[in-house]
């Protein structure tokens, strides 16, 4: 019965338990039974039912189960009432109370007339108070002390148990009101513990680190209910312990002894919970952080791979290995500044990688997920470094076969030099020549370390870099020094025989005497003498013709050299030539490249948001007057030396007669070092980027800004051999 009965709070009926006309003492029978009293009310008979019912429910609900199961003892105090108000108030009781009962006390009224008739009436009226229980009636207050004891009276009964009916009430409120907290909140906890078990792990930072968020503040705001909620238990428990420590008597109240135990049962349970609690929130915690986590180590993956990606790709266009010594070099810079670039994102996907092989040791719960990208940002990285160091390797092996031409040029150009150095005159005499001879000998030891041995061990050697243009290189260089080296031996077997020429002596021939002459009958002795003497003078007549035949014949010999040694010339004064036309026709190809593919896109309004507020109106300063020059070489140089294609030893005219025009470098190179700050300033602009894109160069505009200012320097190398190759011929008169 006493379970099926909702339970109340004091606070929802405390109007009513304040006209205590019922109240839970705390005193106990023999046998431990809860004992209610009821004082003298009056107006108990006015008590609506509702009201008495809700107090006997709550009263009866205050006792432990146990003590409740052993039945109640009820002291109904009427001594100053009328016997018709205590049969009522009996009858009332025994049919409302809604515990069980042990025992009814009833202290009848003490008037003589209302003793006596309660006395016969009692007797005549047994029957109407029947009840499972036997009801006593009882004449004075000493007569109740011999049901119970003293000390569990109150004052008003004779006895010694201490209490305060509102101060009761008060105590009731608080511990009710600590109950009703520990409930709520571990309500509150039990649901805040299944949103966060029913939370799905968000799939980004973002919205992780919201979730991370708002369920810390949330277990904060529970911690703290928590701590105002044992803060509240302990402070009900002290004031529970205080009020029996100040108790004047040496007997226990049990319902004191039981609200203590129940609010440290309450405060146990709110520790008890709030460790479960911490120990859930710490793996929720965790777990949440380890989602934060593994949410950041994949956005940095996949930012990481996008960089490496695009980096792969970006180095797969670097196909160029460069066609001179000078662009090779640019290409290896280039390559170093690229891998200095890239270099942050290879070292960032290392870190990254570290970084979830500490995740995967501190036993992540997404291992599964983490190792094999870990495993990828390792290959990539060592795929990346490989590429670089291959394309390195590539590129270190251009640069020493075009340090290897150079070389062969740069020897070719100086044995060039040294044919052109040799003075003529000096030729002429035997020491001269022998001079000359020793001076080509030299040089020509000069070879093996210089010049390109076999033509196919290098297409063997550098086949991993051969295209069809760099082997034409290296034909054409190998080419070139074959016509040298043939030119020097020509010319080093021409002096060879200028240097063998002797002076040959004349013998004198004695004159034939006029009277052997006139001796009309020489004796046979004379005849023989004679004989003798035309035998000699015919041997000194015969040395001539065989001096001048010989002469003759080293005459045509040395023509033979010297017409071989001016083919050779011609040869590589075609070369000269040729180079010349081909590089000058490049050279205008990428000046119109420039002028169209940058300059005029720094105006086109498609182009405007690329460009940076630095380069606006500094087209004339980051170009200077390259339109000029382009000008001047596409209408007029140009043209002027393809002229010439056909009498190379004349194409030095050109240049004298275009002197004056050549000025315009003057003022190329002089704004040039204002260009070069400008370009230092804004090289990383999108716009320079995007116009090399379309453009697909290889280098940036930095490298074409440079052209002019090489081009010019060109020239005069250029020249320089093409002079060389025209004044080396052989004097003819040496050779004859």
């Amino acid at each position: 019965m006493h379970q099926d009965i909702v339970p109340l709070c004091a606070a929802d009926i405390q109007d009513q338990l304040k006209k205590r006309f019922a109240y839970l003492s705390g005193g106990r029978g023999q046998d431990g039974s809860p004992v209610i009293t009821f004082p003298d009310y009056p107006a108990f008979s006015e008590i609506p039912d509702k009201e008495f019912q809700n107090v006997m429910t709550y009263l009866t609900s205050i006792p432990s189960l146990q003590d409740a199961g052993i039945g109640f003892i009820l002291v109904i105090d009427r001594r100053r009432d009328k016997w018709t108000s205590v049969k009522a108030s009996v009858l009332r009781i025994a049919a409302s109370f809604p515990a069980n009962l042990q025992l009814v006390l009833v202290l009848r009224p003490t008037g003589f007339f209302q003793r006596t008739l309660s006395d016969i009436a009692f007797k005549f009226n047994r029957d109407d108070f029947k009840m499972k229980v036997p009801v006593i009636m009882l004449s004075s207050v000493p007569d109740l002390h011999g049901y119970i004891d003293k000390s569990q009276l109150t004052e008003d009964l004779g006895g010694t148990l201490d209490y305060c009916h509102s101060r009761w009430l008060c105590q009731r409120t608080a511990i009710e009101s600590f109950a009703l907290m520990v409930k709520q909140t571990a309500q509150m906890l039990q649901s805040f513990g299944t949103e966060l078990a029913e939370t799905e792990l968000p799939n980004d930072v973002q919205s992780t680190s919201s979730v991370l968020c708002a369920h810390t503040e949330k277990k904060d705001k529970a911690k703290e209910d928590l701590r105002l909620a044992l803060k509240e238990g302990h402070s009900v428990l002290e004031s529970l312990r205080e009020l029996q420590a100040e108790g004047s008597e040496p007997s226990v109240n049990q319902d004191q002894l039981d609200n203590q135990a129940t609010v440290q049962r309450l405060l146990t349970q709110l520790n008890e919970t709030e460790a479960a609690f911490d120990e859930f929130w710490a793996k929720h915690q965790q777990k949440l952080e380890q989602c934060l986590q593994l949410r950041h180590f994949e956005q940095g993956f996949r930012e990481v791979k996008a960089i490496l990606d695009a980096a792969s790709q970006k180095i797969a266009t670097f196909t160029d290995i460069g066609n001179s010594l000078a662009h090779v070099e640019h290409l290896l810079r280039d390559l170093a500044s690229f891998e200095e670039k890239s270099g942050v994102a290879v070292e960032r996907a290392r870190a990254l990688s570290l970084d979830g092989e500490q995740l995967i040791g501190n036993k992540h719960y997404a291992v599964d997920s983490i190792r094999p990208k870990c495993q990828e940002l390792r290959h990539l990285c060592d795929q990346f470094s490989a590429e670089i160091a291959r394309r390195r390797g590539l590129l270190s092996k251009s640069l020493e076969l075009h340090r290897r031409l150079e070389t062969s040029m740069k020897w070719c150009d100086e044995g060039i030099y040294l044919l052109a150095s040799q003075p003529v005159d000096k030729c002429q005499s035997q020491d001269g020549a022998e001079a000359a001879l020793q001076e080509i000998e030299k040089f020509l030891e000069t070879g093996a370390e210089n010049k390109i041995q076999e033509l196919n061990a290098i297409y063997k050697e550098y086949e991993s870099i051969l295209n069809q243009d760099l082997m034409e290189h290296v034909r054409k260089v190998f080419q070139k020094q074959a016509s040298m080296e043939e030119v020097f031996h020509r010319r080093q077997a021409s002096l060879k025989k200028l240097a063998a020429r002797q002076m040959r002596p004349v013998q004198p021939v004695a004159p034939r005497p006029e009277a052997l002459a006139k001796s009309p009958c020489p004796s046979p002795g004379i005849r023989r003498g004679s004989e003798n003497s035309s035998s000699e003078g015919g041997a000194l007549r015969r040395g001539p013709y065989r001096r001048a035949k010989s002469e003759m014949s080293e005459s045509r010999q040395g023509r033979g050299s010297a017409g071989e040694e001016e083919e050779s010339l011609a040869i590589l004064r075609r070369h000269v030539m040729s180079e010349l036309l081909d590089t000058e026709r490049a050279y205008v190809e990428e000046l119109l490249c420039v002028l169209e593919g940058y300059a005029a896109e720094m105006d086109n309004p498609l182009m405007a948001h690329l460009l940076s507020t630095g380069l606006h109106n500094k087209k004339d300063v980051l170009f200077g007057n390259m339109e000029e020059i382009y000008h001047f070489h596409n209408r007029i140089f140009l043209r002027e030396l393809e002229n010439y294609t056909d009498c190379p030893e004349l194409v030095g005219r050109c240049f004298l007669e275009r002197m004056e025009d050549f000025q315009i470098y003057e003022k190329y190179c002089q704004n040039k070092p204002r260009s070069e700050s400008l370009w230092r300033q804004c090289s990383d602009c999108p716009f320079f980027q995007e116009c090399q894109r379309k453009l697909d160069h290889k280098l940036s505009l930095d490298s074409y800004l440079l052209k002019p200012v090489q081009r010019i320097t060109k020239y005069q190398l250029l020249l320089k051999v093409g002079s060389a190759v025209t004044v080396a011929r052989p004097p003819q008169h040496l050779l004859a």
